[in-house]
């Protein structure tokens, strides 16, 4: 009888847990890898320029007429920009500030300004 019933218990409980979700299927990391990124690389991005650095102003003020004192983010004028980096032999794509771009032109290349920042380019 007390076999019978600690059997039952153990069915009980085997139930209750399935039916409550403690249960968490493990999935493996390959292939959660493959599921998520399957030809479409989005990801969210800060608003930062790759070769500078340089990252929206969140100390900026706007006065009105009245006064009144109002934070506001200044952000950096990023532009989406590809370049042909000769040490890789392959087109680099780059979320570059506007000055990064004058910098870049001003190195005569990409390659030039990353190795002067230090930026490693086969991340990109």
């Amino acid at each position: 009888m007390k076999a019978v019933l600690c059997l039952l218990l153990a069915a009980l409980i085997a139930v209750s847990t399935s039916a409550f979700g403690v249960h968490i299927p493990v999935l493996s990391k390959a292939s959660t890898a493959a599921r998520v990124t399957r030809g479409n690389n989005m990801e969210m991005r800060a608003r930062v320029c790759d070769l500078l650095g340089k990252r929206p102003n969140r100390q900026a003020r706007v006065v009105t007429f009245s006064h009144k004192r109002i934070k506001k983010v200044q952000h950096v004028n990023l532009q989406k920009k590809r370049f042909y980096s000769e040490e890789l032999g392959r087109n680099v794509r780059l979320r570059l500030s506007t000055k990064a771009i004058k910098t870049v032109n001003k190195y005569n290349g990409i390659d030039a300004a990353a190795k002067k920042f230090n930026v490693d380019l086969s991340k990109f």
